[in-house]
């Protein structure tokens, strides 16, 4: 019976019912960025706590933006970087209370590093044996995996 009438719903009435029995999550996009050295930018935030500072460029992706647009835009906004988003996401992260979270590996195609230092307080390149200690154990074991692929 429950299946004959969600049946005649119809698809939008379907999605509506779906959004009110799910929770809504925000899904953050963010990405590992290389220079021609190899080595990638990580920010020291502003709003993060100080033990975890340090991280990977990016921020939670507007409604109908396609993740790789969303890590170029937050990118962009953060740093004045242009960069190409280059294949799939190479890590999902869920698990938490209401993020989702991709991460997308990204060149630097143009631009000069400048910080909007509204968010950001500090930019650099890091070897990834050289990575900060204010840093998530979760980003810096992406990072030092990702470096052990690369190899």
């Amino acid at each position: 019976m429950a299946a004959r009438f969600w049946k005649r719903l119809g698809g939008r009435a379907q999605w509506r019912l779906a959004r009110l029995r799910h929770r809504t999550f925000l899904v953050y996009a963010g990405g590992l960025v290389h220079d021609d050295e190899g080595r990638i930018l990580l920010l020291r935030h502003r709003l993060w706590p100080a033990y975890r500072a340090w991280g990977l460029p990016g921020g939670y992706v507007n409604a109908g933006e396609r993740l790789e647009d969303g890590v170029a835009r937050e990118i962009r906004e953060e740093t004045s970087l242009e960069v190409r988003v280059a294949g799939p996401p190479v890590e999902l992260a869920s698990g938490f209370r209401h993020r989702v979270e991709a991460y997308y590996e990204a060149r630097v195609t143009g631009g000069d590093l400048r910080i909007d230092t509204a968010e950001i307080l500090e930019a650099g390149w890091f070897e990834t044996q050289d990575l900060p200690d204010e840093m998530s154990p979760r980003l810096r074991a992406l990072i030092t995996a990702l470096d052990l692929k690369r190899g």
